[in-house]
């Protein structure tokens, strides 16, 4: 055991650091009447490139970064920490003083936002947003369903929360997630870890999550981008995703990709299943939102 100065060493930049954490915390919440709510939203779909889209983001000089400067892409307020309240949520974002300098320094207009891509999926997301923010915008990844289902699977394996193969992961899922998008509607203040980790086949059913949505917002708030079109040109990605928020274009020396998990590659019973599977839900997808979505299940 290391000599007691040498741990009271340890010990007090610990205390020091909590300390500073919580003041900020607080200052936020404080301050929060002084800090207007986000203009858009990255809603989902998780492991559709949330990550690297949030990231090219804020490396414009018009989108700040959360508050404080330890969130990385998002509060999780509408699902995991709703019940601290708006003022909590506020304390995420810039001061009005802090949009203004930034429009002063850079001359255009600042664009506030966080990524979440549990929001598109959690059953009480949808109205809960539309009530505080009725005139917010929209961004939505879309990645083949197959591939994403499979990339959630990997990030689980590497996180160390999903014992099993794929296959057997897709087929336990009914048993590890029944009851809890009941009981996230009936308990509003309630977490499901299961209803985040497990859900590797139902989160590509995107028409059925995004219909909460597309009713309460009109289409002209949304952008749909296929995660392909991001992964093979996310320089044209993300002008396009400047221009749908009314940013200034700025060319970004990189586009690092990030969260990329590798493996081996799906094996072609799973594959020809889950194409299958979602062949129906994609087209109705395709038909409801007028996009090609040119995923290998589409029938020439």
């Amino acid at each position: 055991m290391p000599p007691l100065r040498d741990r009271v060493k340890q010990v007090i930049p610990r205390q020091v650091t909590n300390r500073v954490r919580e003041n900020l915390v607080d200052y936020g919440v404080r301050t929060s009447d002084r800090r207007p709510l986000p203009d858009f939203l990255i809603i989902g779909t998780k492991r559709g490139g949330t990550t690297s889209l949030w990231n090219y983001l804020i490396r414009h000089p018009l989108v700040p970064r959360l508050f404080p400067a330890w969130n990385t892409k998002s509060s999780h307020y509408f699902e995991e920490n709703w019940r601290r309240g708006e003022a909590w949520y506020r304390s995420h974002f810039p001061t009005v003083r802090q949009r203004e300098g930034l429009e002063g320094r850079h001359g255009g207009p600042v664009r506030v936002g966080e990524a979440a891509p549990l929001y598109m999926f959690h059953p009480l997301v949808a109205g809960r947003v539309a009530a505080l923010m009725p005139s917010v915008r929209l961004i939505v990844l879309l990645r083949d369903p197959v591939e994403r289902a499979y990339s959630h699977w990997k990030e689980r394996r590497v996180n160390g929360v999903e014992p099993l193969d794929f296959a057997a992961a897709l087929a336990a899922e009914p048993e590890r997630t029944a009851g809890e998008r009941d009981r996230l509607i009936a308990e509003p203040e309630y977490v499901s870890a299961p209803y985040d980790w497990y859900t590797y086949r139902a989160r590509g059913r995107y028409l059925e999550h995004l219909a909460p949505w597309l009713e309460r917002f009109d289409r002209s708030q949304f952008l749909f981008l296929p995660s392909e079109d991001l992964y093979r040109d996310a320089r044209a990605a993300f002008r396009r995703t400047l221009q749908f928020l009314g940013l200034p274009p700025v060319e970004l020396p990189d586009f690092t990709v990030h969260n990329r998990t590798h493996s081996a590659p799906l094996d072609p019973a799973s594959r020809a299943e889950l194409t299958e599977y979602y062949r129906p839900h994609n087209e109705a997808l395709r038909q409801r939102l007028g996009l090609a979505l040119d995923w290998p299940d589409r029938v020439a």
